[in-house]
């Protein structure tokens, strides 16, 4: 298996706002990290939690320089654009890193 890593993160959203917060990752945070050397792949998980929306980001990466080309030179700083923080109530402001142990394909 090749060595990958996953920086995970999460955001949390009004139930009126979420779909705006998706949206903005489908489109502005994709495309942004499809043109980030060593990028492979997100997933982007959300789970209502009555009046508000938890967004959990994964994005995984062929190593953590390739991690610190897409967030600079402190790779546990959140990356937020300003569309995000309009649709977003609260984040975290650290993101975790982690080596994946088990990749399962389908």
């Amino acid at each position: 298996m090749r060595r990958m890593i996953a920086r995970v993160w999460r955001g949390w959203a009004s139930a009126e706002k979420a779909d705006d917060y998706q949206r903005h990752y489908e489109s502005d945070v994709a495309e942004h990290l499809r043109q980030v050397p060593g990028f492979r792949g997100a997933r982007l998980l959300r789970r209502q939690d009555g009046d508000e929306v938890t967004f959990t980001s994964v994005t995984f990466f062929a190593s953590m320089d390739d991690v610190r080309g897409f967030a600079g030179e402190d790779p546990e700083q959140a990356v937020l654009e300003d569309a995000a923080r309009r649709a977003l109530t609260r984040w975290e402001d650290r993101v975790a890193h982690h080596e994946v142990a088990v990749d399962l394909p389908l």
